[in-house]
């Protein structure tokens, strides 16, 4: 069962990280601004972290389980704040959160077959804080090496 489920989240850290590699590439190529220029190299690098770490994964080493352990922890938080905004998911997320405004309320988003980097220094209207529970149970798989 350990076997299937490592193999499991090495495939999603493998198509999440190819996926974004992808994406991190076209946004940089058009050579934007500076700013965007610098989010693009920085999700290159993250999703390139996945995709060696699921690689790993797959390959069956400990260094695999101890990088995709990590790679599970970037994907963990959701934050999205006026004043900053940080979210990761590769593969897929089911995103639990809660907004923060005059009524606060709880909600829960899901997609398989994706992949979404946001790093920013502002964020949405309404604010919301989450954890990804698919970055958390497979983070939790991990660590029962």
């Amino acid at each position: 069962m350990r076997t299937i489920l490592f193999r499991l989240i090495g495939i999603l850290e493998i198509a999440g990280g190819l996926y974004g590699v992808a994406a991190a590439l076209h946004r940089l190529l058009p050579f934007g601004s500076a700013h965007e220029s610098v989010i693009a190299l920085i999700s290159l690098a993250l999703y390139g972290f996945v995709l060696a770490a699921g690689v790993q994964l797959l390959d069956g080493s400990d260094r695999g389980v101890h990088m995709s352990s990590w790679a599970q922890l970037l994907q963990l938080p959701l934050i999205a704040l006026p004043i900053f905004s940080y979210a990761l998911h590769c593969g897929a997320f089911v995103n639990v959160f809660a907004t923060l405004q005059a009524a606060p309320r709880l909600g829960i988003d899901w997609h398989f077959g994706s992949q979404g980097f946001v790093l920013a220094l502002a964020g949405p209207g309404v604010s919301r804080l989450g954890i990804n529970l698919l970055a958390l149970l497979s983070w939790l798989v991990l660590r029962l090496r």
